[in-house]
């Protein structure tokens, strides 16, 4: 609260320091002042824009931290190849916004990118500002795993849940695990883990599966995978509920695994185009670094 207050304290303090600008040059002009002006009002234009975002993050967890996973769809080396660029995509985006990432489970593929991965990304509003990051986004490019270099389509599926606290109450009963371990993978060297430490337990009922390897030991694999477990049932719970309530409205929401969110078009033209608000940029590179906060940010608005 206090990091809040402070920010918007700092924003008020530079407006006001403008506005005497703006009246010292009606004054005097000066051609370099007023650039100086016209650049610091954008500035707060945008910083103002990102203040009134926090309004729209009033959900029970968009406060919370988030866990992120990336899945490949079918294709191959060319979707895991897909599903690394993605998660590279997000983890350039938390740098930039000073997330802490935590990777709990990485699986590389067969022979490029990676067949799965699950990383906590911990700070304020984590979930609030990358819950409608989740479905299934969609690369056309020329490809460079094809000898022909012909265009090939992929897609990788996102899945955002919110990190609960402790406390929350959801009850699992351990007749409905299945619990396996096997050896953490890893680069190599002194660090790979020559111990089945790395843990994956399957919920029986909702067939959810969750695994993690991060941790040293056994034991506190299988405490992270319990909490991830937990975080993914009470979520599942959030969703039937907020069905059931969009059945009684008459708006039935597609949130689906097959809704695709997201299209990246590298081949015949570059265009990145979100298909729930229609924002778009030609800049494809741009946003595969991580400039994703316009999306984000229509997303949030949409509904206003």
């Amino acid at each position: 609260m206090k990091e809040q207050v402070n920010r918007i304290e700092k924003i008020k303090d530079e407006i006001t320091s403008n506005i005497e600008l703006v009246d010292l040059l009606e004054v005097e002009p000066d051609q370099t002042l007023e650039t100086e002006v016209e650049e610091t009002t954008k500035k707060l234009e945008n910083d103002v824009e990102k203040i009134k975002l926090l309004v729209l993050l009033s959900g029970p967890y968009d406060k919370n931290n988030c866990i992120l996973e990336i899945h490949p769809g079918a294709g191959g080396t060319e979707s895991c190849d897909w599903a690394n660029m993605l998660y590279r995509m997000y983890t350039r985006w938390c740098e930039k916004n000073n997330y802490k990432i935590i990777v709990l489970d990485y699986q590389d593929g067969d022979e490029a990118g990676l067949k799965s991965v699950s990383i906590l990304v911990k700070g304020l509003n984590a979930y609030g500002y990358l819950k409608n990051e989740k479905g299934v986004h969609r690369l056309v490019r020329l490809s460079p795993f094809d000898s022909n270099n012909r265009r090939h389509t992929s897609f990788a599926s996102v899945e955002i849940t919110p990190e609960i606290d402790q406390d929350t109450t959801i009850e699992i009963d351990e007749k409905d695990l299945k619990i396996d371990v096997y050896r953490s993978t890893g680069a190599g060297g002194q660090g790979v883990n020559t111990t089945d430490s790395a843990v994956r337990i399957t919920h029986l009922p909702t067939k959810t599966v969750v695994t993690c390897q991060n941790e040293r030991s056994q034991i506190q694999n299988k405490e992270q995978a319990m909490k991830v477990l937990r975080n993914k049932l009470l979520l599942r719970k959030i969703e039937e509920q907020e069905q059931e309530l969009n059945k009684i409205k008459g708006n039935q929401m597609n949130i689906d695994f097959g809704s695709q969110i997201r299209s990246y078009v590298m081949h015949p033209y570059s265009m990145v185009k979100d298909h729930r608000t229609n924002e778009e940029t030609s800049n494809v590179t741009k946003v595969l670094d991580g400039d994703i906060d316009n999306f984000i940010e229509k997303n949030l608005k949409k509904g206003l």
